[in-house]
């Protein structure tokens, strides 16, 4: 996050922005916001500052800065209270404002291999991350996922000491092979045996106990039956729900666990895919005198459904969910976003969760290996004219979210994507909605939109979409729930929104 102290009374708290008194010394709360921030996506601590009733801030200013830096240096640097230090001297000022002195504190995003950072040398009891409420404990799941992506090798490689190729579908395997050789005829591994074959492609190892070739975790999740699956991997769940027909609740559900197909990733993709497209409303194109159906909207679709499988957490709850209904496709996948939400929008790096299942993947010409796959599918959906996709990240359990619409834009947008110019969005949009004639904003029509996608979403998370401010979306929300719009049930933490 970009600070600028000259912009100090236009600031206000929020996920990446703290402001902490300080008045005795060092906060203790401080510690929790160094690992809340470096854990999620980084953010600016501010000590010697309040924050007022209407969210603005007030400098309450720091006695003696000179000792409070060096208390601070001291307690960063000692590994029994934090258990790395990610700054450099460049990110702790001091600045004078308001005839008062204040400090920032810079806190830098940590690397997958640095995560989690923790305190008082406690990994499960003093990790923190960021949502819409403060610093909150890591449960302990959250924790070993972070452990789990440390490493280079993904957990997928692992060789299944327990399994035999036997124990995989060998019609899913002859139908992957069909697919390579179409793809690539007279390669080199067609004559190969389907052991010898699984091993080139990443699905089976040799085993280090018995040296015979087994299943990696790749090759279960590709090519296994979903009763075998669950032994590695309880948590592995697929869904696919259509929602079409308003009057229906599922004009189309497919589920892993329904016992009539295999249940595996291979299948699934392939049968997902079909559902997904069929109905894309795309002019064809011509070569010649044969019709083009493989359009750039088709290649995108691909592209973001292999990104959800190949990016999955197979270890954290809920499951795979791909979500369709007539003006969107929601992809959401269990696991954090491990190159950060702003680098995987830029592009250039490629991280997959599970490289071994990116690899099977990419041998039958599906996925993009050069890390550009998002920025492209951001690409489409522009030159089609479409609203922008938009990314959410949720935590505890942790899930990503891909928001991929199919409605013409009809507002100017923001820098974000999303944001509403040029219309006045707190004016009504002649739109009864109940019996007392209620007329909705431009603002509620697009809550009520976020919420009908995405029922967990947290205030911030609306805010950040919609690019407006996060007193704006509370006051509207509040007005909503008064006039029967919508209604919460739950915890904050862990509720949902209805619309009514």
């Amino acid at each position: 996050m970009d600070f600028d102290i000259k912009l100090f009374d236009d600031y206000r708290e929020n996920n990446r922005l703290e402001a902490k008194k300080a008045r005795g010394g060092l906060p203790n709360s401080l510690w929790d916001t160094y690992s809340a921030m470096a854990n999620c996506y980084g953010g600016v601590i501010l000590l010697g500052v309040i924050e007022r009733e209407d969210g603005s801030f007030a400098t309450t200013g720091l006695k003696d800065i000179e000792k409070l830096k060096k208390d601070f240096w001291n307690v960063i640097n000692d590994r029994k209270k934090v258990s790395i230090n990610l700054l450099t001297d460049d990110d702790v000022k001091a600045y004078e404002i308001h005839d008062d002195v204040v400090m920032s504190i810079h806190v830098p995003q940590a690397t997958r291999e640095e995560k989690p950072v923790y305190l008082n040398d406690n990994l499960f009891g003093g990790t923190f991350r960021r949502n819409g409420e403060g610093d909150y404990h890591c449960t302990p799941g959250e924790v070993r996922a972070m452990l789990r992506d440390q490493t280079e090798e993904t957990s997928d490689m692992k060789v299944l000491d327990e399994l035999e190729i036997s124990d995989l579908n060998l019609d899913t395997i002859h139908a992957y092979r069909s697919r390579h050789a179409a793809l690539r005829p007279n390669h080199v591994w067609e004559k190969l045996s389907d052991a010898e074959y699984l091993e080139q492609i990443g699905a089976a190892r040799q085993s280090r106990t018995d040296k015979r070739i087994r299943p990696t975790g790749a090759g279960l999740l590709m090519f296994g039956e979903e009763y075998k699956i669950l032994y590695e991997y309880p948590e592995y769940f697929l869904d696919y729900r259509e929602m079409l027909d308003p009057t229906i609740r599922w004009t189309d559900r497919l589920q892993s666990s329904s016992g009539d197909w295999t249940g595996n990733l291979f299948d699934f993709f392939f049968r997902v895919n079909s559902k997904i497209t069929k109905d894309l409303k795309i002019p064809f194109k011509l070569d010649g005198i044969t019709r083009i159906d493989d359009t750039p909207v088709h290649k995108a679709m691909r592209e973001a459904l292999a990104n959800c499988l190949t990016n999955t957490d197979f270890f954290v709850p809920r499951g795979i969910v791909i979500r369709k209904d007539a003006e969107h496709v929601i992809m959401e996948n269990p696991g954090y976003i491990r190159t950060g939400k702003k680098q995987m929008l830029k592009g250039g790096i490629s991280d997959p969760r599970n490289k071994a299942l990116m690899k099977m993947f990419n041998i039958i010409g599906i996925g993009e290996r050069a890390g550009s796959g998002v920025p492209d599918i951001f690409d489409v959906w522009k030159s089609q004219g479409w609203e922008t996709p938009v990314i959410e990240e949720q935590y505890n359990p942790d899930r990503t979210i891909l928001i991929l619409p199919f409605v013409q834009k009809q507002l100017s947008q923001g820098n974000n994507g999303s944001k509403i110019q040029n219309e006045p969005i707190n004016e009504p949009i002649n739109e009864p909605i109940n019996s007392t004639g209620y007329e909705k904003t431009l603002l509620e029509k697009r809550i009520i939109d976020i919420l009908v996608m995405n029922s967990n979403i947290s205030q911030p998370q609306m805010a950040e979409i919609i690019g407006v401010s996060l007193s704006s979306v509370k006051r509207t929300i509040k007005k909503m729930v008064e006039s029967g719009q919508i209604k919460h049930e739950g915890s904050k933490k862990s509720g949902r929104w209805i619309v009514l």
